[in-house]
């Protein structure tokens, strides 16, 4: 445990982090991906460039920091960040790696006379005691992940059993274990880790689950990044009957069982972790509002499905929304950006519901911004990031 000392040495860096934390972080990332390339599988170099994240990171030192007496106050972040650290495979002995890299990063970029002795000790004990956390409940995780029906530890092999364009941009593929065993079920909204290999160098990247994956088989649907290394390396090489090594499903931005109405808000290939919720949710007989924006008809995935649903299941009711018109009938969709105005015609009367949203980050900050404003409880609007967490304000 900290002691007194240590925990306001650390708070007392706040305003100096607040200041200069993503230029230290960014420091931090350059020297340990420069300095320890065994790690470097862990971190997506497209984060990294685009900056999110270091500030991803350095939003999440901050939270510690200001919390460091009140570890409760962190709320979701811990399990966010421990489910994408399952999700990878971060293991005990990468930690002393980050811990050292992190501690030399404070002092090099503060100085002598701000990072101390004392304040370089106080930072130590605080990285220990968030490490011995974090390293404690995913260890928690595999164990479980590994004891459960259909589970394992680790990467297993599993073969690419079938591949389908979905949209012009979007293609699914199906995985199956390579060992014609049980998998372990997925919670509806969970994410897969994959490990692939692309000219000879490790990519590990997580995608959500597009299915239930109740038939012993797991989907996900992969939109092609301009780019993006693993998404083009799906779209363009693998192919039917190779084999990849799969990490169990992990994850928290999870349907919760309920019998308000459910509003499923996604905006591009944010449509993927809503499929599998919707799915789960028609099992049951509550409400759904499905509400999906695309650039256009052509991108647009996954549609027909839907329709197809929701001509079989009068409790569900879809609503599109294309930011182009394309010709496709306007009777179909809303063209245009999805405004406050059409999302208050498109929820249910009933404003006390459960929301989940997706997407990019405008989208996602837009809608939070909307169904606040429309009265849909806060602690019922739920969101997940693709990547790194960040803000939405």
């Amino acid at each position: 445990m900290l002691s007194a000392q240590d925990r306001a040495i650390v708070k007392s860096t706040v305003p100096l982090l607040e200041s200069g934390g993503e230029g230290l972080i960014t420091h931090f990332y350059r020297m340990m991906l420069s300095e320890y390339p065994q790690v470097r599988v862990l971190f997506n170099q497209a984060h990294q460039a685009s900056g999110d994240q270091p500030r991803a990171l350095a939003n999440g030192v901050l939270m510690y920091a200001r919390h460091i007496d009140q570890l409760d106050q962190l709320g979701d972040l811990v399990a966010k960040i421990i489910n994408k650290h399952v999700a990878l495979q971060i293991l005990p002995e990468h930690y002393p790696i980050v811990g050292h890299c992190l501690l030399r990063a404070i002092g090099e970029v503060l100085g002598e006379e701000i990072a101390t002795p004392q304040v370089i000790a106080a930072w130590g004990a605080a990285y220990n005691q968030l490490a011995d956390i974090l390293i404690g409940a995913e260890t928690a995780i595999y164990d479980e992940k590994a004891a459960a029906v259909g589970g394992w530890r680790g990467a297993r092999e599993f073969k690419l059993a079938a591949r389908v364009e979905e949209s012009s941009e979007i293609t699914s593929f199906y995985f199956e274990p390579a060992d014609h065993g049980p998998i372990l079920a997925a919670e509806p909204g969970q994410y897969i880790g994959l490990q692939l290999f692309v000219d000879g160098e490790e990519i590990r990247r997580n995608y959500s689950l597009s299915s239930l994956g109740d038939n012993g088989q797991y989907r996900i649907s992969v939109k092609r990044e301009n780019g993006g290394r693993a998404s083009n390396y799906l779209h363009d090489q693998f192919q039917v009957g190779a084999s990849i090594m799969l990490f169990p499903p992990s994850g928290e931005f999870t349907l919760t069982a309920s019998d308000k109405p459910l509003v499923l808000i996604s905006g591009g290939v944010g449509i993927t972790p809503t499929l599998a919720m919707l799915e789960a949710a028609l099992a049951t007989e509550r409400p759904v509002h499905f509400i999906h924006c695309a650039r256009n008809g052509g991108v647009h995935a996954f549609r027909d499905w839907v329709d197809g649903l929701a001509a079989r299941h009068p409790q569900l009711k879809r609503f599109y929304c294309y930011a182009e018109d394309d010709g496709i009938s306007p009777a179909a969709h809303k063209v245009g950006m999805l405004s406050q105005e059409q999302l208050a015609d498109w929820l249910p009367q009933e404003r006390d519901l459960d929301a989940y949203f997706l997407g990019p980050k405008g989208f996602m900050a837009a809608i939070k911004r909307h169904l606040k404003a429309l009265g849909v409880p806060e602690k019922q609007s739920r969101y997940e990031f693709f990547g790194p967490a960040s803000a939405l304000e």
